[in-house]
């Protein structure tokens, strides 16, 4: 079946997630004595545009804290939004019918972050991997161990193995089988949740070469999330910065770190190490991710900018293009004088 290649894979449209914890039994009682306690509120995805092409990779960077992991479960079918469209090959995911939204299920995938919490410890490798595609009728039950067979050889495993248990495998070797166990579904896309952040540096090398090989020979889209944006250059066609639950900037890859223009995603490529000789001084982001209970008024990074404004404090900034196909949230672009740049 052949796919219009103009037409987005995914689109999310002010996709949102809110996490509400209501007053229990106690806190009520509490709150006849004057104790004021309210229903929270969390919103871990405050409202994300995104378009995702057949075949490109679009990294996810931010800090831990910002929604980047749960836009990847919302994408992947794993958490329903609160609010806002996501669309599979041009249609909305929530009103899709049976064949279409196992379609939908079925192609597009997930791979963890913690690639030994991810696989059950009961099962040998053979059922990891073989399980799912034998249930939904994708492969018949007597050719289960030849299809692993050949997974595990896709993803650079020895067949041998599969007998064996995960913990009878190194992390770089277990994501493998996190691997082998998303392809085992045929999908589309494959949503990477921080899926090299676990391993060794020469062991990510790798998987994201993995990762490369794979995307040529299935012809694969990537969500590729990750709070390292050097890991992000190698393998993204386009990065996307994420910011206490919002896009504050998206860009090609090499627009972003040759012009990148959000004063956060510049504060991210400074504390980037590099190999220039020399004393360097380190000068970490100032304060901490605000929560996401209690979020900020106006722009969300204002009180850690060293660029804000007073209309920063009362306004929140809009995505707006500021050159062909690079978009970004921030005051100073309309003010007519552009954030400093990642290098001043």
């Amino acid at each position: 079946m052949t796919h219009d290649a103009t037409t987005p894979i995914l689109s999310l449209r002010g996709v949102e997630l809110r996490f509400v914890q209501p007053v229990d039994l106690a806190g009520r009682i509490a709150n006849l004595l004057g104790a004021g306690l309210k229903t929270q509120v969390v919103h871990a995805v405050a409202g994300v545009d995104l378009d995702v092409m057949p075949g490109e990779v679009i990294g996810i960077v931010g800090e831990s804290g910002c929604g980047k992991s749960t836009l990847g479960r919302i994408v992947s079918g794993i958490l329903p939004p609160s609010a806002g469209e996501l669309r599979y090959r041009g249609k909305p995911v929530q009103g899709l019918p049976g064949p279409e939204r196992r379609a939908y299920e079925l192609g597009v995938q997930m791979i963890f972050q913690d690639p030994y919490a991810s696989l059950n410890p009961r099962m040998r490798v053979r059922e990891i991997i073989g399980e799912a595609p034998v249930a939904h009728k994708l492969v018949a039950a007597r050719d289960k161990a030849d299809y692993v067979a050949g997974l595990m050889r896709q993803v650079g495993l020895d067949p041998g193995y599969a007998q064996r248990y995960p913990h009878q495998f190194s992390g770089g070797q277990r994501q493998r089988i996190g691997i082998a166990r998303a392809l085992a579904l045929k999908p589309s896309v494959i949503v990477c949740d921080e899926a090299v952040a676990a391993l060794d540096v020469s062991i990510q090398a790798q998987v994201l070469n993995l990762f490369e090989r794979l995307r040529g020979e299935l012809d694969l889209t990537y969500l590729f999330i990750s709070h390292n944006l050097s890991v992000v250059s190698h393998i993204s066609d386009r990065v996307a910065i994420m910011y206490l639950g919002r896009v504050v900037e998206l860009a090609p890859t090499d627009e972003i770190f040759q012009r990148a223009n959000h004063p956060y995603t510049q504060a991210l490529l400074k504390e980037l190490p590099t190999l220039t000789p020399g004393r360097r001084a380190y000068r970490p982001i100032k304060g901490e991710l605000p929560s996401p209970l209690d979020p900020p008024t106006g722009c969300a990074f204002h009180p850690r900018c060293p660029q804000a404004m007073s209309r920063c404090k009362t306004e929140r900034p809009l995505l707006r293009a500021i050159a062909p196909g690079h978009v970004s949230a921030c005051h100073l672009n309309d003010e007519g004088a552009a954030p400093a740049s990642a290098s001043g």
